[in-house]
């Protein structure tokens, strides 16, 4: 696909809690310093959060036509699978979900970045990998950027909220960098120091 216009992309989030700022204020979640750090290069380009706590890849699938009418956006940043995961859904229908998704973005003339996120060893290893595949084949598939979050990432004390599975607010920005290693790319911003 050709050049984004300079200063006016628009950036759609589709995700979970991860995306939402869960146990947060939104303002202190991963997608709020996206967009501080945009507005820091003088671009113009819109964020809109789309993210909903407990989503699934279904529940995005279906609310993923009505977004891509109402906001046209330049980019999808696809943030969803880690509550399938959870409730063992198979990895065929996660990956199909994800599959359409980036396919109904892309026909509108969308990138798209996808998230990959790994369940804890818990749910097996045959599971796990399969689940981790997912992620790296629709990305693929699609020509799109991975930015893989892995448990490893979250082990410093203080990463993770008291549940244990949720990121804090002090692992927000090492979220936001990580998603932003792979977004630079598909945006027309100034290069920048990490």
């Amino acid at each position: 696909m050709g050049a984004l216009p300079a200063s006016a992309a628009k950036v759609l989030v589709l995700g979970d809690s991860i995306s939402a700022a869960y146990g947060m204020k939104r303002e202190q979640g991963w997608v709020s310093l996206l967009e501080a750090r945009l507005q820091s290069f003088g671009a113009a380009h819109e964020i809109v959060n789309a993210s909903i706590s407990g989503d699934t890849t279904g529940g995005g699938r279906r609310r993923l036509p009505a977004l891509l009418a109402r906001h046209r956006p330049d980019v999808l940043i696809l943030e969803l699978g880690g509550n399938d995961g959870l409730r063992g859904f198979p990895a065929a229908d996660i990956e199909a979900n994800l599959d359409a998704m980036a396919s109904a973005a892309r026909s509108q003339g969308a990138r798209v970045l996808v998230v990959g996120v790994a369940l804890t060893p818990n749910y097996g290893r045959r599971y796990g990998e399969a689940f981790r595949r997912v992620f790296r084949r629709v990305a693929e598939r699609h020509q799109a950027p991975l930015a893989a979050l892995r448990p490893e990432d979250f082990l410093a004390p203080g990463l993770l909220q008291a549940d244990g599975i949720h990121p804090s607010v002090q692992a927000q920005p090492l979220l936001e960098k990580l998603i932003w290693r792979e977004l630079a790319g598909l945006l027309p911003v100034p290069e920048a120091p990490e």
